[in-house]
């Protein structure tokens, strides 16, 4: 089990939602995991229906089997001065220029200096070991940004590592990238059966091994339950006759077969052409996905909606896809 597990997607697939499963299916046994949000939208919060996280991590779940899931939302102008304090031992200096506004306009007008911060506390909590010398969390799971800019913000310190050629500066982005390409880290891609989502997934998984960071897994989301399998569909019901069919609907109670049963032919052939469509382009998602040697697993549609049953339920599943 990697100890670094990064969780991305395209907007809109859950990589949150799969992100909180993920720290439930791995906080097994006793284990500790640490759930980090990045993206400052309380979204962990949400949906473990607790407070806004506060820049400190904070147990907010019990994983069957006894394991604990923490959270951390990572506040860039605290990590800097977390920073600051670490390499320049700069206390009250720093606090000050928080009161100035520097901090703040340090992490605004420098996007790039934001993602060092960002990657480098996610990375402290990997590394991090108790006075014993074993490690403070088993795994750290960290909700990253969608997709389309992942590479970049993981990426970051390689760049920062270049412009910084020594110092703490330089040593620190060595390090973050030492732990984000080892095999401590995997980087999952979260995507849905739908042909952007999937594009963009295989976009990022172009993107990610150019730069040399480690892919995982592909996890889709939301998947909707099969209502006919391929041999109904293959038998399909527009070969059926429309009398039949009717005869069928009356036997069953709708009415009878010129009546009622007659009138809901049309529309239910209507609805199983466009279940066969989309049970065809679904098919052909899955192809596309498969063809980049990474393990594929899948989540279903909660009907009921997502609550913190549900999120247990999605770790579960993960768990027995072997997702420990």
């Amino acid at each position: 089990m990697s100890r670094l597990q990064v969780v991305s997607g395209k907007g809109g697939t859950g990589k949150t939602t799969v992100a909180a499963a993920l720290a439930l299916a791995l906080a097994t046994e006793g284990k500790r995991t640490l759930l980090v949000e990045v993206e400052g939208r309380q979204g962990i919060a949400q949906l473990f229906e607790t407070e806004a996280l506060p820049y400190e991590e904070r147990k907010i779940a019990v994983a069957p089997g006894g394991g604990e899931v923490y959270a951390l939302a990572i506040d860039p102008e605290l990590a800097l001065l977390d920073y600051l304090q670490m390499f320049y031992k700069l206390g009250s200096a720093g606090r000050a220029l928080k009161k100035l506004g520097a901090v703040d306009f340090a992490t605004t007008i420098a996007p790039g200096l934001r993602d060092v911060l960002l990657t480098g506390k996610a990375c402290e909590a990997v590394r991090r070991k108790d006075k014993r010398g074993r490690y403070a969390y088993d795994c750290v799971i960290m909700d990253a940004p969608p997709t389309g800019r992942i590479t970049r913000f993981l990426n970051v310190n390689d760049e920062v590592a270049g412009l910084a050629k020594i110092g703490p500066i330089h040593n620190q982005a060595q390090a973050v990238m030492r732990v984000l390409k080892s095999p401590e880290t995997d980087v999952h891609l979260v995507t849905l059966l739908e042909e952007m989502p999937v594009q963009e997934t295989v976009d990022g998984i172009a993107e990610l091994r150019a730069a040399g960071l480690p892919v995982g897994r592909v996890i889709v989301n939301m998947v909707r339950p099969a209502l006919l399998d391929e041999a109904d569909l293959e038998l399909g019901l527009e070969r059926t006759p429309r009398t039949a069919i009717a005869k069928t609907l009356a036997a069953a109670g709708l009415g009878g077969a010129r009546g009622a049963a007659g009138r809901l032919v049309d529309p239910l052939l209507a609805q199983a052409a466009e279940y066969a469509e989309r049970y065809a382009l679904e098919g052909a998602q899955r192809a596309v996905l498969g063809e980049h040697g990474l393990p594929l697993h899948e989540l279903p549609l909660l009907a009921d909606g997502l609550d913190l049953g549900g999120l247990y339920e999605l770790a579960t599943e993960l768990r027995q896809q072997g997702v420990s």
